[in-house]
């Protein structure tokens, strides 16, 4: 088991990334955005100095958080489906550089408005994802889909419909243990009325789970019919995501993969509060999350102790 984190919630530059990851003593990255571009979409030259960077660092990227099939792309246009194919081709060639074999990857945007089982979305979902997939198995590497505001994060009957229908061994899940708490759940219908539990749909997926985000938050209201609902983003344990409840069952079950931390407790900074000192209080947040998970993990192994 190890620990990582999308960095970029730490520091926008990868100087910064590399320095939050260190003082947490840990030596891996779960790369998304570099100076605001995601690392697929880097210059090339942008992307040689973060290779360097990162060489003479130490520190490596266990992942790359894409934006493959993510909630940017609909189902139904061929214009996003070629887009993403190009951001996949993008990604591949940069993660055999960085001897990288996981990408966070999607299954295109959440259709809230349109039928929970939408014959026409699931047949543009199924064989869309499987093609990226493909792409990824002939590249020796892992596709884990993400339950997010797309279709297999629309409920957990739909991640399992989407694992039944696109059978590969480089296709498994990475779990958001806070994202339920955002959508939706549409396990049983068309509905927009229910919001979903981290538990019940750990607790239907975690046979397929490979990775794991960690983030939490408490719900404050919905704002049909987008599937982001409005929610107060607090640290690990502390919201309605069962943080500790999962973590504790993953290793009671000999989990031994890695925790990403993704906090976007973007709520600590102020407006009134200068660049530097919201920089420095990014930087501070996302090391103090860390730590708090460690605790937490902590917490975890002695409860399965006694």
């Amino acid at each position: 088991m190890y620990y990582t984190g999308f960095a970029d919630e730490a520091a926008v530059g990868i100087a910064g990334q590399i320095k939050a990851t260190k003082e947490l003593g840990w030596k891996w990255i779960e790369s998304r955005n570099i100076d605001g571009k995601n690392i697929h979409d880097l210059p090339e030259a942008e992307f040689e100095k973060v290779v360097a960077a990162l060489e003479e660092s130490g520190v490596g990227i266990n992942c790359f958080g894409s934006a493959v099939a993510n909630w940017g792309w609909s189902p139904l246009k061929e214009e996003d489906f070629q887009a993403t194919i190009e951001q996949l081709k993008r990604a591949l060639v940069r993660m055999k550089r960085l001897n990288c074999k996981m990408i966070r990857g999607m299954s295109f945007k959440a259709q809230w408005d349109r039928p929970a089982w939408d014959p026409e979305v699931e047949e543009n979902v199924f064989r869309k994802v499987a093609y990226l997939v493909k792409m990824c198995e002939d590249a020796g590497v892992l596709y884990l889909h993400e339950n997010c505001n797309n279709y297999g994060g629309m409920s957990w009957k739909h991640t399992l419909k989407l694992l039944d229908k696109i059978q590969s061994p480089n296709f498994k899940l990475v779990f958001d243990t806070g994202n339920p708490v955002l959508n939706f759940d549409r396990s049983e219908g068309d509905s927009l009325d229910r919001i979903q539990s981290s538990w019940e749909f750990y607790s239907h997926v975690k046979e397929f789970i490979h990775y794991v985000h960690i983030k939490d938050a408490i719900f404050l209201g919905e704002t049909n019919p987008s599937g982001f609902n409005k929610v107060e983003f607090t640290f690990a344990g502390e919201g309605q995501g069962d943080v500790l409840r999962i973590v504790t069952d993953l290793l009671r079950n000999g989990y031994d993969g890695g925790f990403s931390m993704e906090p976007h407790m973007k709520n600590v900074f102020h407006e009134s509060v200068g660049e530097d000192q919201r920089a420095q209080e990014k930087f501070d947040n996302y090391v103090e999350y860390g730590r708090r998970f460690e605790k937490l993990v902590e917490e975890a192994k002695r409860a399965i102790a006694r």
